[in-house]
């Protein structure tokens, strides 16, 4: 068994700082490219993450959307139900859980997703393009295994769960999308 290490105030400190600091940068450059990329779309970032939730999910509660959009409840419930408003979500109760509040994609919601995901342009993405020297090099994107630890360590395993779960379904969505357009007839 490996014994733990005691951890100076120094060194938990800067750690704390360092990890703030970067997690800050990152988030107002992803964050700004997002919002950007919606524009045309009318939706805000947390609509458009509610959205790609309830996608992958397919069929969430409101506490669902909350943990694993990383929001309040309160947040998630007030942006859902704006998505409702527009007819891109439903609410419904489950017989046997009348507690909690779950949303379904509707059909227009899902179509508008998947329009966005149309309209993604990669070169608008900065922390994309900031990442291609490395990618350029080494032949791969940068790896978060020890980030990917860290945010399990924060919220679980289903969270990771449910992040692989996601990323998995949005590989074979485009992977499928890929295979109609590559046996569309030429119109040529």
């Amino acid at each position: 068994m490996i014994e733990k290490q005691e951890i100076s105030i120094q060194e938990a400190m800067i750690f704390s700082h360092r990890i703030g600091q970067l997690s800050k940068a990152l988030w107002k450059s992803v964050e700004r490219d997002w919002q950007e990329w919606l524009k045309p779309f009318d939706l805000n970032i947390n609509e458009h993450h509610i959205l790609s939730i309830a996608y992958h999910l397919d069929g969430s509660s409101i506490s669902d959307i909350a943990k694993f959009g990383v929001m309040h409840v309160s947040t998630a419930f007030n942006f859902s139900k704006k998505l409702e408003s527009r007819s891109l979500l439903t609410f419904s109760k489950k017989e046997n859980d009348k507690r909690n509040t779950y949303v379904q994609l509707t059909k227009e919601g899902e179509q508008l997703l998947k329009e966005t995901w149309k309209h993604y342009s990669p070169g608008r993405d900065s922390v994309l393009k900031a990442s291609m020297p490395i990618r350029d090099l080494y032949g791969k994107f940068p790896e978060f295994t020890e980030m990917m630890c860290v945010i399990k360590g924060l919220y679980g395993e289903d969270f990771m769960e449910i992040f692989q779960k996601s990323f998995s379904k949005l590989e074979s969505e485009f992977s499928r999308d890929q295979v109609e357009e590559e046996n569309r007839p030429n119109p040529l």
